[in-house]
């Protein structure tokens, strides 16, 4: 094997987690750009490349228009299933009375979608607590969104540059640029949506094999080389096939720094591959190997392990004593969306992202673009302290 050079999170909120859910959004993965830099649509929406200037409140207009500019927003492959879906939804505009998108079948409220009344379509209302104006046309939001899948360390860089407003990560921006949190905290804000576990996979062979557990002292030993057989961890007679993610990536930078210690520690691995579809794809394909890779990615095929860390076992069971959705799961990590602090927007946040960000910090918002995408959705008191990250509203 070549040599190739993970944030505890606040109490989370438990959820079903199905081990055999489909993996998300594989039709809306294939039909995105892997970046931005060549100017293509990697999302739902948008007229990719146009100019912009901003106005007096900081907020950003197309140039030569006098509308707000489409929100752009680019990064993690583990953040994108949110983002991305959010992005749809905002983009759909669709009516209050549309329970599929947005509300019930009731057009004066969203009836079981967090206590939200309105008769509004869904970006017009998100957007009209801000001060933009309404449009009240399906599919023709106040202003647009667009998001672009690659990963958590361009994603990092491309809010940093300028290049989009919103950068998807899932690892701290801190560790993804290399900035001290003086830095970050001068540059960026730090908009948290979600949660993952981020569990440990092995191929189905394995786990019917009996590797149902291990400790993290033994996955630690398998991922710097020092453990290469599965014999050696109660298994078959078959060489481990160490599966990583790239690096730069914000689901390989956070199990490195939660399970190694170390953002930048060594690793020993097999293969890194840029995004967690295809972790699932290679774990799927062969039938000795080990991955990491977002809850989101769990499939057939393949196996989320318990992990004992110290006498303490974490299972991907929500009804067990320890699971992986608890906070003190030592893999588990913020998913974040980070905005710039610029001279327009001294408080890092301009109106149009705020509008975008504020409909994730909501219990609809939760429900529909963190927990139906297998992500564990932030305790109310997390939600409030997000909120109060982002401009007063109109």
């Amino acid at each position: 094997m070549s040599r190739d050079s993970g944030r505890q999170a606040d109490a989370v909120s438990r959820r079903k987690y199905l081990l055999t859910s489909a993996a998300i959004g594989a039709a809306g993965l294939a039909g995105c750009s892997g970046n931005s830099d060549d100017g293509s649509d990697g999302g739902d929406g948008g007229d990719g490349g146009s100019e912009s200037e901003s106005d007096d409140s900081g907020n950003t207009m197309e140039s030569g228009s006098s509308g707000p500019a489409t929100v752009t927003a680019e990064g993690s492959s583990t953040v994108y299933p949110i983002s991305n879906k959010g992005s749809s939804y905002w983009n759909s505009n669709s009516p209050a009375s549309d329970g599929e998108y947005w509300g019930s079948n009731d057009e004066s409220s969203v009836a079981g979608w967090g206590q939200i009344e309105t008769d509004q379509n869904i970006a017009d209302y998100f957007a009209g607590l801000y001060g933009f104006e309404p449009t009240g046309e399906r599919s023709n939001p106040p202003f647009a969104t667009r998001v672009a899948l690659s990963h958590s360390g361009t994603g990092c860089e491309a809010v940093r540059d300028g290049l989009v407003d919103i950068g998807n990560s899932s690892g701290p921006i801190t560790a993804e640029l290399d900035i001290s949190e003086e830095q970050r905290d001068e540059n960026y804000v730090d908009h948290v949506v979600g949660r993952d576990g981020q569990p440990v996979f092995v191929s189905q062979a394995i786990y019917d094999a009996g590797v149902e557990q291990l400790t993290g002292e033994q996955i630690r030993g398998i991922y710097q080389g020092d453990v290469t057989n599965w014999s050696e961890v109660g298994g078959p007679d078959k060489e481990i096939y160490v599966v990583g993610r790239a690096e730069g990536s914000g689901t390989d930078t956070s199990f490195r720094l939660n399970m190694l210690g170390d953002a930048d520690a060594p690793m020993d691995v097999d293969t890194r591959l840029g995004q967690n579809q295809q972790v699932q794809q290679v774990l799927q394909d062969n039938d000795n190997a080990i991955g990491y890779m977002a809850l989101a990615f769990s499939g057939s095929g393949i196996q989320a392990i318990a992990i004992d860390f110290e006498g303490t076992v974490y299972r991907p069971d929500p009804d067990a004593e320890n699971t992986i959705f608890d906070s003190e799961y030592p893999l588990n990590r913020d998913l974040h969306m980070y905005t710039r602090i610029t001279e327009e927007t001294p408080e890092g946040t301009d109106m149009r992202e705020a509008a975008f960000l504020n409909m994730f910090l909501t219990e609809f918002g939760q429900k529909t673009f963190v927990e139906d995408v297998n992500y564990i959705t932030l305790p109310t008191s997390d939600i409030e302290a997000e909120r109060e990250k982002l401009p007063e509203q109109a």
